[in-house]
């Protein structure tokens, strides 16, 4: 029985991913896989080049009798998202990814896996050091940051790449092929305030959220489950209500395209009401298991004494700060009407940090429709300023639009159909892809999207379908073939 990840089948692509999970790669800590992909590709004789955007661009060319195909770029991204369990000690800037075979799937011991988007990466790695595949001339763009705020592409040079189609593999669905995606932006509201001294007679707690399931911030937003900031300012205006309770700190997600699995307060309350507060943490505990049953499992909400804290949020300004994460919006606002099953316009509170005279909260708003994206972002923008807070944006990408009549989409699908003799779905998607970024730069190229199968990215339970790679390694060798001609 195979143990390894490199012994998998097809043996080049997994080879190759389990070499990026030696190379420490979260977003912002990108130079270890830089060197690396420059120093495999050196080894191998491949051209290959970092660009002022800190993308890594290769070029092979064609074999012989496919010079006249048009120019394919494969394009995957080399960062990937830092998510733990509470238990673990890894540490994503120095320690390589753990990686583990579980039935049909590869997944990671406690972290991310990576594969998203390391398996993208890893395939065309395969790709460019293959000498026995039939394809045209060929342009690889690893970008960077994309996780984060898209930095590669958005600083991605007009005159970079030379290829008439790009073939993006950061799709998560075997079959699948996306030609549309939602936009976004990141949405920061903060506040500097004046810290109060601690109540007389007050004891301090630290209140713990975790256990919940997380996930992608677009793909998984539709599917119900518990945001942790949004459950933890629940909790705490009930805090605040019942049992006087008062903020000196709280700390909430750390991704904010990730769904929040954890979020800790530390409060004061008087040492009168301290039985109450443990009482109320026990209730609003069962509420949430209540409300999430069958989505969440095993949600935890646990009180501690800890230390006093030297200073607090003052009353005036915590009601506001809480009364604002209570109102803003999370989760799904509305679907595409024309196309009912997808996500059109969504919010996702990823992260909350409050303390030390300082408030930051930071949404990732998302919209494949303009004026909508224009809504949601002043929705978000007026429940902050009621709050006192500054409203800024950034990191803004807009939506990738469908063009149904792409030539390289209707090649994908006849050759899908030649080869496993099933019909492919041809898709738009909520999760936010580089293409539209490319393809504003590019305006000539013809994009599609497509990858195997993976599930729960952003989150500790990010798995690999084993199967689907081999399947699309199957693909994608004899696209590469069918690339049409200039």
């Amino acid at each position: 029985m195979t143990t390894s990840i490199k012994d998998l089948a097809p043996q080049s692509v997994w080879r190759n991913f389990y070499l990026l999970t030696q190379v420490p790669r979260p977003s912002g800590h990108l130079a270890a896989v830089q060197q690396f992909l420059l120093d495999w590709a050196a080894e191998r004789g491949i051209e290959a080049f970092k660009d002022n955007a800190e993308n890594i661009v290769m070029r092979k060319p064609a074999t012989p009798g496919m010079e006249n195909r048009k120019v394919a770029v494969l394009q995957a991204h080399m960062d990937m998202v830092p998510q733990k369990l509470d238990e673990s000690t890894h540490n994503f800037e120095t320690d390589p990814i753990e990686t583990y075979i579980d039935g049909d799937w590869v997944k990671a011991k406690g972290t991310t896996l990576g594969a998203d988007d390391g398996i993208g990466v890893a395939a065309i790695m395969a790709v460019l050091e293959a000498t026995d595949l039939v394809h045209g001339p060929l342009e690889a763009l690893i970008t960077a940051d994309e996780e984060t705020c898209m930095y590669g592409v958005n600083h991605l040079a007009e005159d970079t790449l030379k290829g008439d189609i790009l073939l993006n593999i950061d799709n998560e669905t075997m079959g699948e092929f996306v030609i549309g995606s939602a936009g976004g932006v990141n949405i920061s509201a903060t506040m500097q305030y004046k810290e109060v001294e601690p109540e007389e007679g007050d004891v301090a707690v630290k209140v713990t959220l975790k256990n919940l399931r997380g996930g992608h911030s677009g793909l998984e937003i539709n599917q119900g489950r518990a945001n942790a900031n949004k459950l933890m300012a629940r909790f705490v205006r009930q805090a605040i209500a019942d049992d006087e309770a008062r903020l000196a700190s709280w700390s909430g997600g750390n991704m904010r395209n990730a769904i929040p699995r954890t979020a800790q307060v530390v409060l004061t309350v008087p040492a009168e009401n301290l039985e109450d507060l443990k009482d109320l943490v026990a209730y609003c505990e069962g509420v949430f298991a209540n409300e999430f049953y069958g989505v969440e499992e095993g949600i935890s909400l646990t009180l501690e004494q800890t230390e006093m804290p030297a200073g607090e949020v003052p009353v005036e300004i915590q009601d506001n700060l809480v009364d604002a994460l209570m109102a803003c919006h999370d989760g799904v606002l509305r679907n595409i009407p024309s196309i009912p099953s997808v996500v059109e316009t969504s919010s996702n509170l990823g992260i909350v940090e409050i303390g030390s005279g300082e408030a930051k909260v930071l949404i990732l708003a998302r919209s494949s429709n303009d004026t909508m994206m224009e809504y949601i972002q002043e929705m978000q923008e007026c429940c902050f300023n009621m709050a006192g807070m500054k409203v800024e944006y950034g990191g803004q990408y807009g939506a990738w639009q469908p063009n149904f009549e792409s030539p390289i989409t209707a090649t994908m699908v006849n050759v899908y159909k030649e080869i496993f003799q099933e019909d492919a779905q041809v898709q738009v998607c909520h999760a936010g892809l580089e293409c539209s970024i490319i393809g504003g730069k590019y305006p000539q190229m013809d994009l599609v999207s497509f990858g195997p199968t993976l599930r729960s990215p952003h989150t500790p339970d990010e798995r690999c379908n084993i199967p689907s790679v081999e399947k699309f390694w199957i693909f994608l060798q004899a696209l590469l073939a069918q690339i049409p001609e200039k």
